[in-house]
Formats: structure tokens, C-alpha cells, sequence
């Protein structure tokens, strides 16, 4: 019989507008409670909640917000971890101290910790960012790790950048799920369309996507790109923005369009209209746009950086080097196909991520893995890599 188990799920934000984990993590949520789980999500209040989700709680964060310090956030953890109101704490992501209180009450009280990564040991991501990273990870972040019981990689690459940096617990690898849109009609322009949409970082490439595109557009004078997302983080307005829109300027690119944030049902348009998504990211632990296209009908071209190798043998897309040849080449080939061969490329695609990408397969491996964490099943999950290398 299995055993009734409370997981509290840690992660900054579950703000509309923030990026890839405030849709994960909620959906993963969502699928361990029709699991017969007792879960409940805490974040920092950064802005507008997910309507109708009781499962939720918030909490203030402090003056400077790239901190993320919450100390009735750590107080609401601790007091329920001590009162043994839970069995796991699953935490996810890095560098804010909202991500150390986990690793620091499982250090003065004995429970089971879990940590997704979330992308944050990538050596793209471990390279970049605040130059006080070193001393944040050295000092406190790598130390609020080693309480870790088991780490979650929603992907082989992601689980080798674990144990690359030298963590030895068990490793379970359970991808993200996506759910499956129904297909509404697709809208036809007098221009096909390429198209990325996520959030308008560094680390999404997007400067090779433009200068591959200067490379190719001349030939190419049916298809327009069309860039969907906004540079607003956590923290405000990064400038990343306008800087790829004076390089659009510089580099004279034709037929570009900066259309700002989609959401919802407007988001979904989006994918089902364009013929071709494109995600030229240098790093992504999962890359859950690259899905959502998917599921849409949407073929895709997407970097090495991202953890999608097996687009090309499913048909489904292409898998290239993140660098501007590469890029540009594979433009050349998918921007030649017709209309009817991208849209059998989606199909594959699509038909893909209903079978193995489902919330409900992906409840049920976590489930499983927080079963055999507690020592309710003794059979190790095929899933979790046991290999002290």
C-alpha cells in the first residue's frame, strides 16, 4: 500500500509572466495531487498568481529582490518541517536565498530534500551572470547542496552537468511534461513564418538567430521571423531587448518583427500559425517552448545547447551547433520545404509529445521516485541513476 506523502515545492515564482518553471512546476503540481499527494507550492510574491490554484501560498520578499530573502519563508518552512508536516521539500532552482532554506533546514532537521536545478548547472549558466556568482556558490550555495537526498535532471545532459560538479546522491531523470493543446485553424499570410518565442535573454541566443538571418533572408523573401517575449525578468527590464532590436537595424534585416509577450490563448496562436519555430539557445535544461510548438504541430530547428536530440530521428525537426553557420545552413534547408512537408514534420512532432510527454506519466514517475525516497518501495526506479563515479 502505498504510503500518503506531503511535499512543500520551493521555487521563486509562479508569476504569470516569469519564466519556464512558473508553468513546470505548477503542472507538475497539479498532476502529484491526482496522484492522491498532499502538495503545496510556495513562492515569493513577484507578481499575479495562476487563477484557482488553492495549493499555492506566498510570501513577501524583501527590499532588494534579486536576493529573493524571505525570512517568513523560511519561517512557514521550518515550522512545518519541525511540527512533521512534511515529508519531502522539493526545491527548484538557484542563487537566491530562498533557494538555500531548504538545504539549511534539512541540515538542523532530518528530512527529505529534493532539488531540480532547473538549467542553473549548465556551464553556459555556471560561467555567466553576477561576478559574485563564485563566491555565492562556493560559500553558500554548494554547501546548501550537500543536504541534498536526491537531485531531479529533466534530462541526460542535465544529469551529467550533476555529477560533473562532483554530487554523488541519486540522480532521477524525469523530463517536464507539456500539455496538448486542441488544434485550432491555422491562420495563412502572404508570409510564412519563423518564429521564436520565450523570454528575450543571453542565454537564448537570439543574436546568432539575427545574423543567421541576414544570411539568409535575400533568399528567402516569403518568410518573415517574427521574435514573441519581452527582456522582463524578475527584477525588471534587462536592455537585452533593445539591444538585439539596434542590431536588427544594423545588420538591415528585412521582414522582422518584435511583437512583446504573448500569453494564453494568443501564445497558442502564435505556435499554430507559424511554419517553423526556432529556439537557438546556448544552454536549456529542458526548453519547454520547444514542446509547446511541438504539441501544436509545429516543427522545430533548435541548438545543441538544448536537450532535444531526438527531433531529427522522430522527423520532427532539426538539431544543430549553436553557432551562426550552423544556424543559417539549417535555415537554408527547412525554409526550402513546402508548406504540406513542414506541416508532416508537426505531426511527427506533435504525435510524439502525446506519447511520452504526457503530466500524467510525469505525476506518476515523481510519485513513484518520492515513494521509493521514503522508503515505501525497495525496487530502485529506472529512472534514478545510482552511480558513484
Amino acid at each position: 500500500m502505498k504510503k500518503y506523502i506531503s511535499v512543500v515545492h520551493i521555487v521563486p515564482s509562479v508569476a504569470r509572466e516569469s519564466s519556464g518553471p512558473s508553468y513546470s512546476v505548477v503542472s507538475l503540481c497539479k498532476s502529484l495531487i491526482r496522484n492522491k499527494l498532499d502538495v503545496k507550492l510556495v513562492a515569493l510574491d513577484w507578481g499575479t498568481l495562476p487563477a484557482n490554484l488553492n495549493f499555492i501560498k506566498t510570501f513577501k520578499v524583501g527590499k532588494i529582490l534579486r536576493l529573493g530573502r524571505s525570512p517568513s519563508l523560511y519561517k512557514w518552512i521550518y515550522r512545518h518541517v519541525k511540527l512533521s508536516r512534511v515529508d519531502i521539500l522539493h526545491n527548484h532552482g538557484m542563487w537566491q536565498l530562498n533557494a538555500l532554506y531548504p538545504g539549511w533546514i534539512a541540515k538542523k532537521i532530518k528530512v527529505t530534500l529534493v532539488t531540480s536545478p532547473r538549467g542553473t548547472f549548465s556551464r553556459w549558466a555556471m560561467k555567466n551572470g553576477s561576478s559574485l556568482k563564485f563566491l555565492f556558490w562556493f560559500f553558500l550555495q554548494k554547501p546548501s547542496l550537500k543536504c541534498t537526498t536526491c537531485f531531479h535532471a529533466t534530462s541526460e545532459s542535465e544529469y551529467q552537468d550533476i555529477r560533473r560538479l562532483g554530487f554523488k546522491q541519486p540522480v532521477a531523470i524525469i523530463p517536464n511534461g507539456i500539455d496538448i493543446p486542441k488544434l485550432t485553424e491555422k491562420k495563412v499570410g502572404s508570409l510564412k513564418t519563423l518564429l521564436f518565442l520565450g523570454r528575450i535573454h543571453h542565454v537564448k541566443g537570439l543574436e546568432l538567430l539575427l545574423t543567421a538571418w541576414q544570411k539568409t533572408q535575400s533568399k528567402f523573401t516569403d518568410w518573415q521571423l517574427i521574435i514573441v517575449g519581452s527582456d522582463n525578468g524578475y527584477y525588471g527590464k534587462s536592455g537585452y531587448l533593445e539591444e538585439l532590436q539596434n542590431l536588427s537595424y544594423q545588420l538591415n534585416l528585412q521582414r522582422v518583427k518584435f511583437v512583446g509577450e504573448l500569453n494564453g490563448k494568443e501564445k497558442l496562436q502564435a505556435y499554430r500559425d507559424a511554419n517553423l519555430f526556432i529556439l537557438p539557445s546556448y544552454s536549456e535544461n529542458f526548453g519547454v517552448t520547444v514542446a509547446e510548438a511541438l504539441s501544436s504541430g509545429t516543427p522545430v530547428i533548435t541548438t545543441k545547447g538544448a536537450p532535444w536530440g531526438e527531433l531529427q530521428s522522430k522527423g520532427a525537426g532539426w538539431w544543430v551547433d549553436a553557432n551562426i553557420e550552423s544556424l543559417s545552413n539549417c535555415m537554408m534547408d527547412a525554409l526550402h520545404l513546402s508548406s504540406s512537408d513542414l506541416e508532416g514534420m508537426g505531426a511527427c512532432g506533435r504525435e510524439w509529445m502525446k506519447n511520452e510527454f504526457s503530466w500524467d506519466e510525469v505525476g506518476e514517475k515523481m510519485s513513484s521516485t518520492y515513494q521509493w525516497l521514503c522508503n515505501d518501495s525497495e525496487s530502485i526506479p529506472p529512472w534514478v541513476k545510482i552511480d558513484f563515479k
